[in-house]
Formats: structure tokens, sequence, C-alpha cells
């Protein structure tokens, strides 16, 4: 049970303190005085039976009691913060920020946002907002709490570490052509034959990049100096199309394509199970009532396109 002693200004100092450095300019952003803020962080020590703050030279450090402290009072007051705000919130205006890898562009984040803002729907008025870029760059920003959750093939990624990551469907990674290409429909595919042409892959230092390097070590290629890297879909898609080039494609970006007869898949499999598509949140920060129904979404959304269940 929390200590009755301690009040939320005792937290609210803390925080500003350890945000500024400083207790001048803790104190000018709480609009307190000096010896206000200084008098409030000395109750909280004496009802913790803890220093919370080393002094030094060019203000004041977290010590290790302090960073214990932190670590959890922050997330409770955002909490706290979020449960005021949603009571107050009569407008309804709130907005999901979500980071988005390219593995999940194309079908499972489109139909789930459909299904999302469908008229009549429980959270119909959250607004939703996209990033999009590579694993290391949105799971950085998941962690310093600039966004609510990361969805994709990000398994492989080292910056997972402490996040909490849901498991929704296995997805491979392609090598496609165009139809027409001069390797369609061969099989079998030598792989050397792959070096006389145009590669788009994904760029290096992604998680996709990795799968494409263990690719080519094990099967004795390099790769082309004739090559496209990127992560944009639709720059993809359209350069090979119009082109000769081999594509290293998520499954979902081209799954209606191939069907469709606008581009083959090649007998030489890249990989063959794939990797595991799906939720990254920030277990230290407790989800919104919407970042929970966002979740299910998805997960009916992976379920329905069949995808549900991991591979064997």
């Amino acid at each position: 049970m929390l200590n009755a002693r301690i009040k939320l200004r005792h937290l609210q100092a803390f925080l500003e303190v350890a945000r500024q450095r400083s207790f001048a300019r803790a104190a000018e952003r709480l609009a307190i005085t000096q010896p206000g803020i200084s008098k409030t962080i000395r109750e909280l020590e004496e009802t913790l039976g803890a220093s919370l703050f080393d002094r030094t030279p060019k203000g004041v450090a977290l010590n290790q009691a302090g960073l214990t402290l932190l670590r959890h009072a922050g997330p409770a007051l955002r909490a706290l913060e979020e449960g005021v705000q949603a009571i107050g919130d009569t407008d309804g205006v709130r907005q999901l920020r979500v980071g988005a890898l390219s593995t999940v562009e194309s079908r499972l984040l489109p139909d789930a946002l459909r299904g999302w803002h469908a008229e009549g729907t429980p959270h119909a008025d959250v607004g939703v907002s996209v990033v999009t870029g590579p694993s290391a760059f949105l799971l950085s920003r998941l962690r310093r709490g600039e966004l609510d959750l990361v969805v994709g093939r990000m398994t492989e990624a080292r910056e997972i570490q402490d996040l909490a990551f849901e498991h929704l469907y296995y997805e491979r990674l392609l090598l496609v052509v165009r139809a027409g290409h001069p390797l369609a429909g061969m099989s079998p595919l030598p792989p050397e034959a792959l070096s006389a042409y145009p590669w788009v892959l994904p760029p290096p230092r992604t998680t996709l990049r990795q799968q494409v390097d263990s690719f080519c070590v094990r099967h004795s290629l390099a790769l082309p100096a004739r090559r496209l890297e990127t992560l944009s879909l639709p720059l993809s898609r359209g350069y090979t199309l119009g082109s000769e080039a081999i594509w290293v494609a998520p499954e979902e970006a081209v799954v209606e394509s191939l069907a469709a007869g606008e581009l083959c898949e090649l007998a030489l499999p890249l990989e063959q199970q794939g990797g595991s598509v799906g939720l990254c949140t920030n277990a230290t920060l407790r989800p919104s009532l919407a970042l929970e129904a966002f979740c299910e979404r998805l997960r009916e959304v992976a379920s329905r396109l069949g995808r549900g269940a991991p591979s064997p």
C-alpha cells in the first residue's frame, strides 16, 4: 500500500527535478519557490528513508534509489494523467501513435484501420497517427514513450530487449520479378543466375536485410552493384514492374500482384518459415483502453487473413 504521507505534489516535484537536473529550474517550471521544492523533496526522502539525488557541481543527479523511483513513478503519473484526461474528454479527441514496418503496410494495418474507423464502432472517434521506418528507429521511439505501439516483423531486432512482443503470424520474404522476366518459371533456378540482374532489397542494418545477407552467405552470392535499397513498397513495386529487377519483398506486399499475374515468385526460396510479425508495446507504460482495443482489432484481422496460428 502506498504510504499516506506521499502526496501527488511530492512525486510531481521529484519528476520535475529529475527532468531538469536542477532545483531552481524545476521550481520555475512548477511555479513555486526554490526553498519550497527543496522542502518537498526533503519530505519525500524522509518518508522513503533514502536520499534520491546526488549534488554535483553541475546540479543534481539521480542516485540508485532515485532511478528506482523514477522507473515506477513516471509511468504511474502518466497513467493517472491519461485517466483524468479520458474522464474530462467530452469531445472524444484522442489519438493513437502507431509505428508500422513495411511488412504490414499493405494488408494488416490498412484492414485494421478501416475496421477501426467504421461508422458505429466504439472507437471510431479515436484518430491514429502512423509513423513508418526501420525497426531500430521505431522501437527507440516506443521505448521513449513517443509511440504507443509498433507493428511488423521485428523479432530479429536487438532493440526489442525489454519491450513486450506478441506474435501474430509468420511471414516470408520472397524473391519476385515481373511477369515475363527471363527467370520467371525457371525451375530449378541456379542461385548464381540471380547475379545477372538488378536487385531491390531492404537497406543495410535492418532486420529484413539480415535475412538477405544470410541468403547470400548460404548460396555464396555477392550483392550486385546494380541495386536499389529502400523500404518504400510503391517505389519497389514500380521499379520491379518496369525492369528486370529481382525484388526481395515481404509476402504481404505482393500477394495480390502474384494472384493477378503481375509478379511471379522465383523458384528459389529466400527463407522457409519466415519471421514473426507481431505487436510490440512498452511494458513500463499502462496501455489505454483505446490501445488495447486497437491491438485486439489487429489480432482479429490477422486471424481473418488466415495467419492467426504460427507455422509448424
